[in-house]
């Protein structure tokens, strides 16, 4: 039995070692390549692609897990080689309904697809991209054949993201949260916040971002940071994290750094143990987007936060903010004001726009929405929920990545992280009573000491409910942390700030 682990454990290893070899190129791709590789390039990730998964859906494997079923049985749940064992399986049986060449031209098609996704956003022409969105979408319909499901077709692509999760379960927490926020973005107060959108120059931008990283508790060498058109984190090892930004949108960037930086610990975080095998990640990107949003707005727009930081910010862009006190600079950072794109809205208004999307997902898996007639669903939807006029394609149905790369399932995360990281800031408070003493001197280490420690260091050993059980006690994803937090922060606000 203690071969058959040995062997299993190698094998997976050279799978992982494959994986992590196409998201160096996939990184590379979307961080360093000249525009004219995309064409090779898809095809080598399809190459990768297509071997990973042969080896991954082998009959060995299969035939591994079972004779290891007894060993699995006589351990602890939550033991290593135990949660090893199990999670190979569940993801063995998954992906071996799958056909191999359906696998690799999925991922061509999503390498092939982010060329054009860019060129169709810089030139705000939908109709140039529609070939490449009803190929992924084709795609993933195929994919969705592969599976049965319960309550929609939605639900296979979404458990990808969010293991275990049924659609029906997304809709009950975003019917909950939908007429709150609507009506919590109704009444907030109006807040000048147009210093915040000036030209912030990219070196002082880069310098100050800079700083932050180093206090978040990243080894030395083990990350870096580069510009890109869409920010997003990605990780080789927990030794090599890559995270992005972009300078162009105000200081919308300070933020973004922040965001990928909650990635990026979670990667860095991971136990060393877990390292080349199928634990090493996450449990759902629901709670890996727990952490970005965390580090973004829990911490990254909190008053002890920038007790420290804004003297230095100030300091950093002195014609831009030399004039701004504190107070107005947080009225700004914390405002409900409704807008256009996902990326650069407020904490209040961010899960509308994300509601948005799934709504329009089911649909397009569904079929009852032809992707030609997405941009104006689209503008319907934003008038409907945000109460916004969409004036082109690039600042409405383009404005994201995802479905250029085939990532349709993937946008509830993002608010299910929303809700998640409340619930588990309210145990990060309870073990450290003193944390805005600490954020206000500056000190991030023991915060990210204790994440690491209770959450990013299981990897993805326990599910998604058995990991949120362990750190809050309950495994229910419950909205209300979440609207109590905007209730109380959108109160506080200065009336006509």
């Amino acid at each position: 039995m203690d071969a058959d682990l040995r062997t299993l454990k190698e094998r997976l290893a050279e799978i992982f070692d494959l994986s992590r070899a196409m998201a160096v190129l996939s990184w590379d791709q979307k961080v360093t390549m000249p525009t004219g590789g995309h064409p090779a390039r898809a095809e080598s990730l399809a190459t990768l692609g297509r071997i990973a998964h042969e080896r991954f859906v082998d009959d060995e494997i299969g035939f591994l897990l079972e004779r290891l079923r007894p060993l699995e049985e006589s351990l602890e749940y939550d033991s290593d080689d135990a949660s090893l064992i199990r999670v190979t399986r569940r993801d063995w049986e998954k992906q071996r309904r799958v056909p191999t060449e359906l696998r690799a031209e999925m991922i061509r098609s999503a390498a092939l697809g982010n060329q054009v996704w860019i060129e169709a956003r810089a030139s705000s022409d939908f109709a140039s991209f529609l070939p490449a969105l009803r190929r992924n979408l084709e795609l993933k319909q195929r994919y969705v054949e592969c599976f049965e499901w319960a309550d929609s077709p939605y639900t296979p692509l979404l458990d990808d993201f969010e293991p275990y999760m049924q659609t029906s379960e997304v809709a009950e927490v975003f019917g909950t949260i939908r007429p709150a926020l609507a009506e919590l973005v109704r009444e907030a107060p109006e807040v000048d916040a147009s210093f915040l959108h000036q030209a912030f120059p990219p070196d002082g931008q880069a310098a100050f971002y800079g700083r932050l990283l180093e206090t978040l508790g990243f080894d030395e060498g083990s990350y870096r940071l580069d510009p890109t058109v869409h920010p997003f984190c990605t990780s080789f090892s927990r030794r090599d994290v890559r995270m992005t930004t972009r300078f162009e949108s105000g200081l919308d960037g300070l933020w973004s750094t922040l965001h990928e930086s909650g990635h990026g610990l979670y990667a860095h975080g991971i136990a060393p143990e877990l390292e080349r095998t199928p634990l090493a990640g996450a449990p759902s990107l629901g709670l890996n987007e727990s952490q970005s949003r965390t580090w973004e707005n829990l911490v990254g727009r909190s008053r002890p936060f920038w007790l420290h930081w804004y003297e230095p910010l100030q300091a950093t862009f002195r014609e831009q903010l030399g004039d701004i006190d504190l107070d107005a600079f947080l009225a700004a950072v914390n405002r409900a004001e409704p807008g256009l794109i996902r990326v650069e809205a407020d904490e209040t208004t961010y899960s509308l726009h994300i509601i948005l999307r799934f709504e329009l997902e089911q649909r397009l898996v569904e079929g009852s929405l032809d992707p030609a007639d997405l941009p104006e669903a689209w503008s319907a939807g934003m008038a409907e929920l945000l109460g916004v006029d969409v004036p082109d394609d690039a600042h409405g149905v383009l404005q994201d990545i995802h479905w250029s790369q085939g990532g349709i399932g993937y946008f509830p995360t993002y608010a299910l992280g929303n809700v998640i990281s409340l619930q588990i800031w309210a145990a990060v408070q309870d073990a450290i009573p003193d944390l805005d003493a600490q954020m206000e001197a500056g000190e991030l280490h023991e915060l990210a000491g204790w994440l690491r420690d209770n959450l990013y260091s299981l990897g993805r050993k326990l599910t998604p409910k058995e990991t949120i059980e362990r750190l809050t006690g309950s495994p229910t994803i419950d909205p209300e942390p979440y609207l109590a937090y905007l209730r109380d922060k959108l109160a506080a606000l200065p009336a006509g700030a």
